[in-house]
């Protein structure tokens, strides 16, 4: 008798379980919102992504911030002051330099100039006279950048090839919300013409075909204002410049480049400045001479919204 009354409890207790079980509706096959899968409950509704911003904030470059930069290639310093020690050293002294020209109605963003396609003496194999970079250095310099909140630009010196094929190679880098573009007429050789023999020169309507590309692949993937420099230190390094497309998706910059006495400077940067476009102004640490003070580089007229140090 006592081993039937054990049973029958057991009995009682399985078959209880089972249906309290049956009642809360627990079972491990049943598919909820943890499993990434689509409520059908009329109340869910997505969440909206919030927009990517730029790295001190917003989504414009212009007027909110003026840009200091630091130029240069990933080569120890040989083409310009960024490729001095690592990249998170030049990263702190390039806040350094941008700390001079905060100012309390317009904080600094400060940028990274990386020299990525660099014009040579010789044709290479594709005829360019001209190389492209390692790409992993540019990943570098944007973890440094990115770990000091400030942007990379990369710089293409396309020599005799055309500025469209020489910039897309670094799509990977420019899809990126942090990244603008720097084109460098100097370094833009005409059929025949060989870098550094003589100066470079490019048409408004090749400039174009840049940053209508750049414009839409910012566009496609919603990022942030990206700025483009425009390297000019005589009036034929640009031809017909009031042809010059500013789409709404880019800061198109004037930049002002050249080493020389502080009249000299000044003199360029009024002849070169563009009303239709931001303006920038570069200097150089050991050819100006003297070297311009920050009061001074903003005393110009208009101050520049870009200013790059070689």
């Amino acid at each position: 008798m006592r081993r039937w009354d054990q049973r029958s409890v057991l009995v009682v207790l399985v078959v209880t379980i089972a249906l309290l079980a049956g009642a809360c509706g627990t079972s491990p096959s049943r598919p909820n919102s943890a499993d990434g899968l689509t409520s059908s409950s009329p109340s869910a509704s997505p969440v909206a992504a919030r927009p990517v911003e730029l790295p001190r904030g917003g989504r414009t470059v212009f007027p909110r911030f003026r840009m200091v930069a630091l130029y240069g290639a990933a080569d120890g310093g040989g083409l310009g002051a960024l490729g001095l020690g690592t990249p998170d050293q030049a990263a702190r002294r390039l806040d350094q330099q941008a700390d001079t020209y905060a100012r309390p109605d317009r904080p600094v963003l400060p940028v990274m100039e990386l020299i990525v396609t660099i014009a040579d003496p010789s044709p290479g194999p594709d005829g360019c006279f001209a190389h492209a970079t390692d790409i992993d250095d540019g990943w570098r310099y944007l973890r440094a950048a990115r770990a000091h909140r400030q942007m990379l630009v990369l710089d293409v010196q396309p020599g005799r090839c055309d500025f469209l094929s020489q910039t897309r190679r670094w799509e990977p880098l420019l899809a990126q919300p942090d990244v603008g573009l720097a084109l460098d007429a100097e370094w833009r050789m005409p059929a025949g013409a060989v870098p550094g023999q003589e100066i470079g020169t490019v048409s408004a309507a090749e400039i174009n075909t840049v940053t209508s590309w750049l414009a839409d692949l910012t566009r496609r993937r919603a990022l942030p204002q990206k700025p483009v420099l425009l390297h000019q230190f005589t009036p034929d390094m640009i031809t017909d410049r009031d042809a010059l497309a500013s789409p709404p998706e880019l800061a198109v910059i004037s930049h002002t480049d050249g080493f020389g006495s502080i009249p000299d400077k000044t003199t360029k940067y009024r002849a070169l400045t563009n009303p239709r476009l931001h303006s920038g102004f570069k200097l150089f640490y050991t050819q100006d001479k003297p070297l311009m003070s920050p009061a001074q580089v903003l005393g110009l007229q208009p101050p520049p919204d870009f200013i790059s140090y070689q």
